[in-house]
C-alpha cells in the first residue's frame, strides 16, 4: 500500500452524488458514475477523493471536482484534454510541470485555473492531471515557460494507491 493517508471516508447521499456526477459530466463531457454506485468522499492528505465502490476515480482540487487518471482511463473523456509530444512524456510521468513548448494540442474551451488532464500524442493515454496556467489558446501556441501546473501523475502514491 503506498503512503497516502486517506481519513474520514464517508458514504455521499444520493442527491449529493447526482450533483457531483453532474458537474464532473459537464466538465469531462462524458456520464460519470450513478447514485446506485456505491460513492464515497474521503480527505487524503493532497485532496479529497471520490471512491466509486472500492476504486478511486476522482479527486477534488480546490473546490472543484475532476476525474483522476484511473477515472479517465474507465469513463474516457473527450473535454479538458492537452496533448503533449512523446519527448515531454518521460518528464510529465515523473511528476514534472508541463512546458508551453510540448504541447502539440489543447481543448479550446480551457480557462486559466481549469483542471486539465494530459495525454501522449502517439497512444492518447492519460499521463497526468494539472491545473492549467493559460487559456487552450495560449496552450496551443507553444509559446515558452510553464504551461501547466501537475497535481496528480501517473507513478505518484495516488495512483499507487490503486495498484
Amino acid at each position: 500500500m503506498a503512503d497516502i493517508m486517506i481519513r474520514k471516508r464517508k458514504r455521499m447521499r444520493s442527491k449529493e452524488v447526482k450533483a457531483l456526477a453532474k458537474e464532473l459530466e459537464e466538465t469531462m463531457g462524458v456520464p460519470v458514475f450513478s447514485e446506485e454506485d456505491g460513492v464515497d468522499m474521503a480527505e487524503s492528505s493532497d485532496f479529497d477523493l471520490i471512491f466509486v465502490k472500492s476504486d478511486i476515480l476522482g479527486l477534488v482540487y480546490e473546490g472543484k471536482p475532476f476525474l483522476t487518471i484511473r477515472g479517465i482511463l474507465k469513463y474516457r473523456p473527450d473535454r479538458r484534454a492537452v496533448t503533449v509530444d512523446m519527448g515531454a512524456v518521460p518528464y510529465v510521468t515523473n511528476g514534472a510541470d508541463v512546458m508551453g513548448p510540448g504541447i502539440t494540442a489543447a481543448d479550446p474551451e480551457i480557462a486559466e485555473g481549469d483542471l486539465v488532464w494530459i495525454r501522449d500524442a502517439r497512444n492518447g493515454a492519460p499521463l497526468a492531471i494539472g491545473v492549467s496556467m493559460r487559456s487552450g489558446e495560449e496552450l496551443s501556441s507553444k509559446a515558452g515557460g510553464k504551461a501547466i501546473k501537475t497535481i496528480h501523475y501517473v507513478g505518484d502514491k495516488l495512483w499507487k494507491t490503486g495498484e
